[in-house]
């Protein structure tokens, strides 16, 4: 669930969110920003507990996904814009809609994930957001959800969290189950010091690159104060980019793309 957070990874620290909207996407500071950052010290920390989203209980979605997912895999243009609102696209940016309403649904979703750019991971994002079955309401848009969603959660709590450890609350992320274990060490099999709850966790910054052919770990601080170590793909950030859909018939189109800044 939520592969397409794993954006996180390359810099080993969750980028700057917006705690009361997962649709007021925020700019990612470079990574040298980020290392150059002031780094408040590792203290024990009080747990706020989140409840994760439910998948989506529609068999016609879970259909629709698997067709994604095929033509993200194959970077089939055409299967793709099958799968694309014809009319109506919409691209939520940080300035309102960027979607050109003269372009296809189809071209502005390609220029929202940069689909064209051989250089870009759009297309391996676009799989991320297939394998996705969980979505929030989207309250700008009448009968359109988006993915992936956020966890129930007091947006005080995080905030008041933030607050007395002096971090940002970009500085957290989830955990994408329960019970995820912690290692002492950044590697896979190195030995498992304690288990993480459905609860924040303060995530760290770790210039050190992953050794070749390993899983990237990210660097994490439990609420013990102690620092420890997670599979990257297994942490979340809240507002993540999100892809909007519509039920259009039987099945579901893609209706918009949410974020898209950086």
């Amino acid at each position: 669930m939520r592969p397409v957070h794993s954006f996180i990874i390359a810099a080993a620290m969750l980028a700057p969110i917006a705690i009361t909207s997962a649709t007021a996407q925020q700019p990612q500071r470079p990574p040298q920003q980020q290392a150059a950052a002031k780094v408040a010290p590792v203290t024990p920390y009080k747990a706020v507990a989140l409840k994760l989203p439910a998948p989506m209980n529609d068999p016609s979605f879970e259909a629709f996904r698997k067709q994604l997912g095929e033509a993200a895999q194959k970077k089939d243009r055409a299967a793709l814009a099958k799968l694309v609102v014809a009319q109506g696209f919409f691209w939520e940016g940080e300035n309102g809609d960027k979607a050109d309403k003269k372009k296809s649904g189809a071209d502005n979703l390609a220029a929202a994930l940069g689909l064209s750019n051989k250089d870009s991971d759009g297309w391996d994002v676009l799989d991320g957001y297939s394998l996705d079955p969980t979505t929030m309401s989207f309250a700008e848009k009448q009968g359109v959800v988006c993915a992936p969603a956020d966890p129930a959660f007091e947006e005080k709590d995080l905030e008041e969290l933030a607050k007395t450890t002096q971090t940002d609350p970009g500085d957290w992320g989830f955990p994408i189950k329960d019970g995820l274990e912690v290692r002492a060490a950044p590697q896979p099999n190195a030995p498992v010091s304690e288990k993480l709850g459905l609860h924040f966790v303060r995530v760290m910054p770790d210039q050190a690159p992953p050794a070749q052919n390993q899983a990237p770990m990210l660097k994490i601080a439990t609420p013990s104060g102690k620092i420890g170590y997670v599979s990257g793909e297994n942490i979340a950030p809240l507002g993540n980019d999100q892809l909007c859909y519509i039920k259009d018939g039987a099945g579901w189109k893609i209706a918009g793309f949410i974020g898209g800044e950086q």
